[in-house]
């Protein structure tokens, strides 16, 4: 496969695994509850958990290069 392909196919996963991550974490947050020390773990941990899953699709898209 080529780059430009691997690219475009990663970009692709890349924005459907968002949209569902998103979805996820949103819905999660109705359920921590009102402390903000809670709010503030829960967060921290939904905004930097997204890029987990999402380092070795990124190394695949560069490979080859």
């Amino acid at each position: 496969m080529s780059a430009r392909w691997r690219k475009l196919l990663g970009v692709g996963v890349i924005l459907a695994f968002m949209v569902f991550y998103i979805g996820a974490a949103a819905a999660l947050a109705d359920h921590v509850p009102q402390h903000w020390l809670a709010q503030l773990m829960f967060y921290v941990v939904a905004g930097t958990a997204w890029s987990g899953p999402l380092i070795p699709l990124v190394i695949w898209m560069n490979r080859g290069r």
